[in-house]
């Protein structure tokens, strides 16, 4: 997968995600997604290379990067909490869309109850 269809793909899955709002705040080069004002994604160019990056748990963070080579500490976020997810090889359609949702949730789930557009425990999962 190369990096304009990564950002393609995770911007795709965030068409559907109730409460989301895209700004670029930052400037042009970064595109950020919110849920109730909260920043679940990030896409940008990191010299010349596309990437996404999202929020995730500090265990799955590690568990990704080690697993995934295409997957490293977030870029100008805190390295604990956020991933980057880059093109290549060990990266595909499928889990882009569970990083974007499970980003989403995580989000989701720090918010008061009475602002979660979704029940983050269970929004997106398979039954």
């Amino acid at each position: 997968m190369d990096g304009q269809e990564l950002q393609k793909i995770a911007g795709d899955c965030t068409v559907g995600l109730p409460a989301v709002d895209l700004e670029h705040r930052f400037g042009p080069d970064w595109t950020v997604y919110k849920v109730r004002g909260k920043v679940f994604m990030l896409m940008t160019n990191m010299p010349g290379r596309p990437v996404v990056i999202l929020k995730a748990d500090p265990d799955d963070a590690v568990a990704l990067r080690e697993q995934y080579a295409d997957i490293t500490p977030g870029y100008h976020m805190n390295k604990r909490h956020w991933i980057t997810a880059e093109a290549g090889d060990t990266i595909d359609e499928k889990l882009v869309r569970e990083l974007v949702i499970d980003s989403y949730r995580l989000v989701v789930g720090g918010l008061p109850k009475s602002e979660q557009p979704v029940d983050p425990r269970t929004y997106g999962r398979r039954a």
